[in-house]
């Protein structure tokens, strides 16, 4: 029989039926109640003069409920062997705080407030925007959040999990059973809450739930801010609340600079592999380590900024951080948020910007995330058609779902807001842009119009766009995109993406597979090496030497060039003076500024030892030096995105693989660059300039400082009134073989 009861939570008194007291009782023994806080806490019973305080302790051998005010104390009773306790208490003590003061089997004690004396814990604002897809700070109210509330310290638990029959939270502060701290569904949205009084910071929880199909599921929580690596999975409580940033200039600085115009040379990392403590295990150097040895590292090398391979939560090392479990956690793998945040912070203090790659594409099956996270396809598509990509094996987000797109729009703005992050490389966008991606006839389904386009993947990144550069100004959100899309990075207003650059992902085919070839054979691909200019201005691009290019038997960048060792380097050398004095901003991968032989692991450190030999640490100071022209001369930089700031001089000698043009300013800095892409040294080469006067080298990346033989131009040259390369004047100069030269007037 029903008996109704008047509820008291968190101040409201409320009348509701419910099962019977022997049907509750069994649905919470058995962790299948689907409203604990309908039973648990204190309940007025109605038409008595008592009022009762029911609590399951299975580990307990007594509880006592106290008034907070130290007033009065009742013993409870144990109802059951399964260890449910009830204590009566006067009807007019109804909505009186009090404690839970449990004895354990073993002696200890603990007193805390009861977890179901508590009232809601989200708003109906926060889950009326994450029902419609626009809750900006959602990670400020799901997940797992530090509170007091009533005066009592503990920490607030919420997940979305519709679906479930019964979520609970199980951690270290209740042996991992889900008997004991069920949650409060809020219907309207599926969110589960509950607040537990005494739960401390850096203590390991996850979500409990029997899902749609009956069956018990372990989750990680979606939105912690901490959590294990590899094959240990708990998320952990953190307070997101105490770290002091000190990097107000920078950022002050940051919200009105216009990156377009100014210099952004990248250093691309594997935080794992950059270099390891051979002395202790091989192991990877901390957060708080690479802020010692990383920054100062590339501050040394002129970049301008460091771009992190996926630091977010992931559980196998092989992936590389591209298979997130944990979307709001830095990987606890090189230490905890704050010293992750400690590392960005010295980072900007240094003048480096940090750039993260953000993977919104996909997830993995790992049983412990995001996949079939209620039993249902809740942030993928249930159709594997729509929702798995078969080459990876991951599952594909349903963008369509308002709540989905919340929760990724949310996470970019959370890591631009909560660690101050400068850009988001977003990983594999052609993935999410077209339905038939990798995929053959009758393994996708069409859009609503019949096409191949992922109408609701295109409105997400729209959203994201506007809503990042709205919010954080000055931030940069960067694609890599390896298609012909148009207007990957222009306006939504526009009809475009918004993204505020593109990896040049052509430019890097066109002028690898160039580089590669036998310079007696370069005359016949010299097309390949001009093609990129052809579209150069179609999008803000940065032209990449990726982590994507250095493994999987592609061999590092030394071991890609032809001919003996001295060829290999001066042709290295050679592609990187052209890269840096192409236009569009820049992006090397970890060690390729060395030169090692190997390509990259992640199992391994970098080959420090190889800069013993003068060829390698030529090469790490050529690279310096490209940096530093690249940051200080307007002209190699300014006009990165639009035309004017380039111009051929000789974009037509093949049969010498010879290439020379200029990079130029408003202001009027002009740098000219001339290529000799063969081993054969030109005499006397001319060069067309604008105008008279005395020119001089830059940069010759044949000087022996780099590990070149030296064939330089002497001090200066004077120009003659002798028409060439369409222009009244021009120099002589000698061309040293596979070599590229810088020059200005000067």
């Amino acid at each position: 029989m029903a008996q109704t009861c008047r509820l008291f939570n968190g101040g409201r008194i409320m009348t509701q039926s419910h099962y019977s007291p022997a049907q509750d009782i069994s649905a919470i023994q058995e962790a299948r109640h689907f409203d604990p806080f309908g039973f648990l806490g204190q309940h007025y019973v109605h038409g008595t003069d008592v009022t009762v305080v029911r609590t399951f302790q299975p580990a307990a051998r007594s509880v006592d409920v106290v008034l907070r005010d130290e007033s009065r104390s009742f013993r409870a009773q144990r109802v059951t062997e399964a260890g449910l306790f009830e204590a009566q208490m006067p009807a007019e003590l109804t909505g009186q705080v009090y404690d839970l003061v449990v004895t354990y089997f073993d002696d200890n004690v603990h007193r805390a407030a009861d977890p179901y004396s508590f009232g809601l814990c989200l708003s109906n604002e926060d889950l009326h925007y994450f029902g419609e897809g626009t809750h900006q700070r959602l990670y400020d109210c799901m997940g797992a959040h530090p509170k007091v509330k009533d005066g009592v310290q503990g920490v607030q638990f919420a997940v979305w999990a519709p679906n479930a029959h019964r979520v609970s939270v199980v951690g270290d502060f209740n042996a991992w059973d889900g008997r004991v701290h069920p949650m409060r569904c809020r219907f309207e949205r599926g969110v589960w809450e509950i607040f537990l009084p005494g739960v401390c910071i850096d203590e390991h929880y996850k979500f409990e739930l029997i899902d749609a199909h009956g069956h018990l599921r372990t989750k990680s929580d979606p939105m912690a801010f901490f959590g294990q690596n590899g094959q240990q999975t708990a998320s952990l409580t953190w307070d997101m609340n105490r770290f002091t940033w000190a990097d107000g200039e920078w950022m002050q600085k940051r919200a009105s600079s216009n990156t377009y115009h100014q210099p952004m040379s990248v250093y691309e990392v594997h935080l794992g592999s950059w270099k390891r403590v051979p002395t202790e295990n091989n192991r990877p150097l901390s957060y708080l380590e690479l802020a010692d040895d990383l920054i100062p590292y590339v501050k040394g090398l002129g970049f301008t900024h460091i771009e992190l391979m996926p630091i977010s939560e992931y559980p196998f090392d092989g992936s590389w951080g591209y298979q997130v479990t944990g979307y709001y956690a830095p990987t606890s793998r090189f230490g905890n948020p704050d010293d992750f945040r400690d590392f960005v912070d010295r980072c900007h203090q240094a003048g480096l910007g940090v750039i993260v790659d953000w993977v919104p594409g996909h997830f993995p099956k790992d049983e412990h995330g995001l996949a079939k996270f209620d039993g249902t396809a809740l942030y993928e598509h249930s159709d594997t058609r729509l929702g798995e990509h078969q080459d990876w094996g991951t599952l594909i987000f349903n963008y369509g779902r308002t709540e989905v797109k919340n929760f990724l729009v949310a996470n970019a703005l959370f890591w631009l807001d909560q660690y101050h992050i400068d850009g988001l490389r977003v990983d594999a966008v052609a993935s999410m842009l077209y339905l038939d991606y990798s995929r053959e006839a009758g393994q996708w389904l069409p859009n609503k119009h019949g096409g191949r386009e992922n109408l609701e993947a295109i409105a997400f990144m729209q959203e994201l766009n506007i809503l990042c550069h709205h919010k954080h100004p000055g931030a940069m959100i960067i694609a890599e995109e390896s298609t012909a899309w148009p207007g990957v990075s222009r306006p939504v207003s526009n009809g475009g993406l918004g993204f505020s650059y593109k990896w040049n992902m052509g430019w890097m085919n066109d002028m690898l597979h160039y580089i590669q070839q036998d310079p007696v054979h370069r005359k016949y691909h010299h097309g390949e090496a001009t093609f990129s200019m052809l579209y150069a201005y179609d999008e803000n691009f940065i032209l990449v030497i990726s982590h994507d290019e250095v493994v999987h038997g592609k061999r590092s960048m030394l071991s890609k060039m032809p001919g003996d060792r001295w060829q290999q380097f001066a042709n290295l050398r050679l592609f990187y003076a052209w890269m840096w004095a192409h236009p569009g901003k820049k992006l090397l991968f970890m060690g390729s500024e060395i030169g090692q032989w190997d390509e990259w692991s992640e199992e391994r450190s970098l080959d420090w030892h190889v800069l013993m030999g003068h060829e390698h640490s030529g090469l790490q100071q050529l690279v310096k030096d490209l940096n530093a022209l690249y940051t200080s001369r307007p002209a190699l930089h300014v006009l990165d995105h639009q035309h004017g700031g380039f111009s051929w001089l000789d974009a037509n000698d093949g049969d010498r693989s010879i290439f020379s043009f200029t990079r130029s300013e408003p202001n009027g800095d002009k740098v000219s660059v001339v290529i000799n892409a063969t081993p054969v040294p030109r005499v006397d080469y001319r060069m067309g300039v604008s105008g008279p006067g005395v020119y001089r080298e830059l940069l010759n990346t044949d000087a022996s400082q780099y590990g070149g033989s030296n064939i330089a131009n002497a001090g200066t040259f004077t120009a003659e009134e002798v028409p060439w390369d369409g222009r009244p004047w021009s120099v002589k100069m000698s061309l040293p073989a596979l070599a590229a030269l810088y020059i200005t007037k000067a």
